[in-house]
């Protein structure tokens, strides 16, 4: 361990690893160290023994749940957008090779007290029992306009300035009403709360086209999203790979690990039994840079062992339901996430499901009672509040690059966001998921 490298990267979670892997292949030499004797961190997957352990400790699982090796369940469950940058990242990066996808059943909205069916294009619009006739027609009309946008083509703006007009005010445009617009919001263009009605409305534009391109990414998709088979917590351990084929250098069990500092206060390695390695930088999520963290929000999760499909939902074998907040009076929305037997997280005919949400209350737990309801009968539940922390500075004065902890939603699409800004803090440039990815270099050496 006594030896200098160009970065130091702490914790094995997925952004962690997305990082590390990302450096390797940019040609740095990369030493990876996690406190825990497994991958993944906080978003690594537990058979039932383990979760067992981790949430009732000493107690054993009931039979009737089936084996514990059949079991992949995810600490933080996210769904991953199919045209999205973390699929580009995979496919960029070749790390495609180490995991195996399958399709999500179904993206539904809890609206008015039902679930339904969340439309994402013009002829799903028409179709909808979300809306009345004539909103049905301006709906379509809506997701047209969505799909066709181009913000290099000046022929699909119609004369609309979107980097200026407000997404409040192209609403008006087309005479959305309420309820419409709440779905459009934060089920398709998956917004956590109402701050972006007053923004500008390119960004919210083509995260809807982005809803609807993902869906028309592969042939028979029923919704935008993918998952992996097994769950989550092969995420990781697929970028570990990667930086281990690109020279990365990995070590686990290492409990005392800590961050060395010079005078100045700037990061400039890290020790553990005695030993110290030295970096440039150190990369790290919140729970090995305490004094450099504030607490930013509270997240509670309830994971639930399920022996039917989540009701109203087709018998999905795996759904996303989003329960926005106007719905609830509340500030944030609930997110439910359910997976099964057929994406290999649980034994044959047995489903889990995870409702979670942005704690408001002194009483969590209260608080995701309208996602439990819509599940039916729970034969097991397991409920977790998790503080979120996030960096005070962004790095460029400390060297030490910080991630941010993960927020209740049931996707990926805020996360990644945090893997590319962190990308860009650290090599000072952003992401090119344009450029030729690594197979194909590979293929041209």
């Amino acid at each position: 361990m006594d030896e200098e490298y160009d970065a130091i990267v702490l914790g094995t979670g997925l952004k962690e690893c997305i990082i590390s892997g990302l450096l390797s292949v940019d040609g740095l030499k990369v030493l990876h160290i996690d406190r825990n004797n497994y991958y993944g961190g906080q978003s690594a997957s537990l058979n039932l023994n383990q979760l067992y352990e981790r949430f009732r400790p000493g107690q054993q699982p009931p039979p009737a749940l089936g084996p514990s090796r059949d079991y992949n369940v995810d600490l933080v469950p996210k769904f991953i957008m199919a045209n999205g940058n973390m699929v580009k990242i995979l496919i960029h990066t070749d790390v495609t090779k180490y995991l195996e996808f399958k399709s999500v059943d179904g993206s539904y909205v809890f609206n008015k007290g039902r679930v339904e069916k969340v439309p994402a294009t013009d002829w799903e619009a028409l179709k909808s029992p979300l809306m009345g006739l004539f909103e049905k027609r301006r709906a379509a009309k809506f997701f047209s306009f969505c799909q066709q946008y181009d913000e290099k083509n000046p022929q699909t703006w119609r004369n609309w300035d979107l980097s200026r007009m407000t997404m409040h005010e192209l609403y008006t445009q087309f005479g959305l009403d309420v309820q419409t617009i709440d779905f459009v919001g934060h089920a398709i263009a998956l917004h956590q709360n109402d701050a972006y009605m007053m923004q500008p409305a390119m960004p919210t534009v083509l995260k809807i086209k982005l809803y609807y391109e993902s869906m028309m990414r592969y042939e028979g998709l029923t919704s935008p999203y993918i998952y992996p088979l097994y769950g989550l917590g092969e995420l990781p351990q697929a970028f570990a790979r990667l930086s281990a084929v690109y020279g990365g250098t990995y070590m686990l069990a290492k409990p005392d690990v800590e961050v060395v500092y010079d005078e100045a206060g700037v990061a400039v390695g890290v020790t553990s039994e005695g030993e110290t390695a030295k970096a440039k930088f150190v990369v790290g999520d919140p729970t090995y840079f305490r004094e450099k963290v504030r607490k930013s929000s509270r997240v509670v999760r309830a994971m639930c062992i399920l022996s039917h499909p989540i009701p109203s939902t087709n018998d999905s074998h795996s759904v996303q339901i989003i329960l926005p907040q106007k719905q609830l009076n509340r500030r944030h929305d609930i997110y439910v996430f359910c997976c099964s037997y057929t994406h290999n997280v649980a034994p044959r005919d047995k489903w889990i499901a995870f409702v979670s949400t942005t704690v408001e209350t002194s009483d969590p737990q209260s608080e995701l009672a309208p996602g439990l309801q819509l599940l039916g009968k729970i034969d097991e539940k397991f409920v977790e509040v998790v503080d979120v922390y996030e960096p005070v500075e962004d790095g460029s004065r400390d060297k030490a690059y910080i991630s941010k902890g993960y927020d209740a939603t049931s996707h990926f699409e805020t996360e990644i966001h945090d893997v590319m800004d962190l990308y860009r803090r650290i090599t000072g440039k952003p992401l090119d998921l344009d450029k030729e990815d690594l197979r194909k270099r590979q293929e041209s050496q």
